[in-house]
């Protein structure tokens, strides 16, 4: 009786340490996805404002600078439009619609637990910023304002770094859900943790109630 008691008391855990225990190690894998999706973002939107003001800075005025001939061009325009120049004159429209990613981006932060997502969100939160940005505070006017693009791969609509961003995370968002991987970061078709390959998976039950059992030598 003496020992049993003493491993009862051994293994006994207050309830609100354990509480406690179990609160902190859920708030740090939520912290991270969350913090990956504001650094993204935050490296995306600053990425582009800057090379956006060096090419107005630098192109303004000025003919095509070929990078790689015949691939890679440098060129000055003012996009009115979606991202690669399309929906052109649709200004406000898109403005409404890139406030509407952000909030719907903002709103499915608070469920985000896999690393991979939030880049996705991050590159789409960012890009989004991005050009809002050009459309806030550039002429004719607020929501209205026209992006600047200078990237002009030949071949393909001229674009800058926001419009790569969000083609980029849409790409990785399609890689992530053929791999089946949700946003809180579990993998669609993994087995049910709680059956194995032969059935229901069994617990083992605790060595003193083995001791203790019916049917093994302690119990006799």
């Amino acid at each position: 009786m003496g020992a049993e008691t003493t491993i009862g008391s051994s293994v006994s855990e207050d309830p609100a340490d354990r509480g406690s225990a179990a609160a902190g190690g859920a708030g740090g894998p939520a912290r991270r996805p969350v913090a990956t999706l504001t650094a993204a973002a935050a490296v995306i939107l600053l990425l582009d404002i800057v090379t956006k003001h060096i090419a107005v800075a630098t192109l303004s005025d000025r003919g095509p600078v070929n990078i790689i001939p015949g691939v890679l061009d440098l060129r000055l325009t003012r996009n009115s439009g979606a991202a690669f120049s399309l929906a052109g004159g649709a200004t406000v429209v898109l403005s409404l619609v890139a406030l509407a990613v952000i909030s719907v981006v903002v709103f499915t932060a608070r469920r985000l637990r896999s690393v991979g997502w939030a880049i996705v969100l991050g590159a789409l939160l960012g890009g989004a910023l991005g050009n809002l940005t050009d459309r806030i505070f550039r002429a004719p006017g607020p929501l209205r304002g026209h992006v600047v693009d200078f990237v002009y791969l030949h071949h393909w609509p001229i674009f800058n770094a926001a419009d790569s961003a969000i083609v980029c995370g849409g790409i990785l968002a399609v890689v992530l859900s053929l791999r089946g991987i949700g946003l809180d970061g579990t993998h669609y078709g993994d087995p049910d943790p709680v059956v194995g390959d032969g059935g229901a998976l069994r617990a083992d039950p605790p060595a003193d109630a083995a001791g203790r059992g019916g049917t093994g030598p302690g119990g006799q």
